[in-house]
């Protein structure tokens, strides 16, 4: 049973900092061929469309299109701060293998 993906209060909370809603935007996380390990993520602030799943937490949404529900099923975005920077996360557990810098894997 393939679930959708969770998002992490402190992913809600990132979003709601950076105004999203109130720019009428939401985060898209999208799964792309290429990248090192074969698939890459992509994550960027977008408007939801038509076929996407959303996921809504703090006034705040998380847009996955259909293409790439599958490739997330039962995944975690979340957001960490590091001192090498701040980033969305995603902690998938579809994924056998991943580049070091986490936005890249295979399947």
């Amino acid at each position: 049973m393939n679930l959708p993906p969770k998002v992490t209060e402190r992913a809600f909370a990132r979003l709601s900092e950076i105004g999203a809603a109130t720019d009428g935007k939401a985060l898209r996380v999208a799964v792309e061929g290429g990248g090192c390990s074969g698939f890459q993520y992509e994550i960027a602030l977008d408007e939801a469309k038509d076929d996407d799943l959303v996921l809504e937490g703090a006034g705040e949404s998380v847009v996955v299109d259909s293409v790439s529900l599958p490739f997330l099923s039962n995944a975690v975005i979340d957001f960490t701060e590091e001192l090498i920077g701040a980033r969305f996360v995603i902690d998938n557990p579809n994924a056998s293998s991943s580049c070091g810098c986490g936005t890249s894997f295979s399947m």
